[in-house]
């Protein structure tokens, strides 16, 4: 199914028929997909909604460059479209930034939360990191230098070697867009978060350290943390098993 707010246009799908609701706030890419066993946990006790982003999965690529805050409202007239009431929220990554905004500077009644691994905190630059932007901006100035015919191919080379995975894998019409997202600090959001909230993280996760876990958990008043060791930014998916087992328990779900 497709849903169109002004210019945007995104697909989702819905599982289960319940009264109560879950929605579901995938990370940055074609991730809904990745959340079929959580799906499959919930859709008899609650009535599950999912989304792709613009660009990703089924949705078309937005005419625009976009914001966080293009997504928070693009989300919340998601919401109010489908009469979704006092949801559960699962979000991972880039999910956990909509939220932040949407709990917060929305002020949406939200039933519970559960974030995994998500982003949004933006960290002091490393010296190295700081010095690897200076040098890429200052490479592909030099790059003018060369024939018009050999300069496309530079700047690609130039890329491959210093852009992240996220940003290379983009459509070029993306690439702003995902500029204007991690620019975002949105601590100040998740400061105001103050409903129940169960934070997922992988110790070895490099995308969005567990030293964010550990500062939500601290700026969340009620929150608990739970630690995946050996697992990465897609903890969730480290522990299928686990991760189910923790949300029976946590949203007092009963099976057969």
């Amino acid at each position: 199914m497709y849903f169109k707010y002004n210019d945007i246009t995104i697909y989702y799908e819905i599982y289960g028929n319940s009264d109560k609701t879950v929605l579901i706030l995938p990370g940055w890419g074609n991730t809904r997909n990745t959340f079929i066993n959580i799906i499959n946990l919930l859709k008899d006790s609650y009535k599950v909604f999912i989304i792709d982003y613009p660009s990703f999965g089924n949705s078309p690529i937005p005419n625009r460059e976009l914001s966080i805050y293009d997504y928070a409202q693009l989300v919340s007239n998601f919401i109010k479209e489908n009469n979704i009431n006092n949801p559960i929220i699962i979000a991972h990554s880039f999910g956990g930034r909509i939220v932040s905004i949407l709990s917060s500077k929305y002020n949406f009644k939200i039933n519970k939360l559960v974030l995994m691994d998500v982003a949004g905190i933006k960290r002091r630059k490393s010296f190295k990191t700081f010095f690897k932007e200076k040098l890429y901006k200052l490479l592909k100035k030099i790059t003018h230098l060369f024939p018009k015919i050999k300069q496309e191919r530079l700047r690609q080379m130039l890329l491959l070697k210093f852009g992240s995975n996220d940003y290379i894998n983009l459509p070029i019409c993306m690439r702003k867009t995902f500029q204007n997202i991690v620019k975002e600090d949105l601590r100040k959001y998740y400061k105001k978060i103050d409903v129940e909230t169960l934070l997922i993280w992988g110790n070895n996760d490099t995308d969005t350290p567990l030293s964010d876990g550990f500062y939500l958990n601290k700026i969340i008043k009620n929150s608990a943390l739970i630690i995946y060791k050996n697992a990465n930014h897609f903890s969730y998916l480290n522990y299928p098993y686990l991760t189910n087992e923790i949300l029976k328990e946590y949203l007092k779900i009963k099976t057969r």
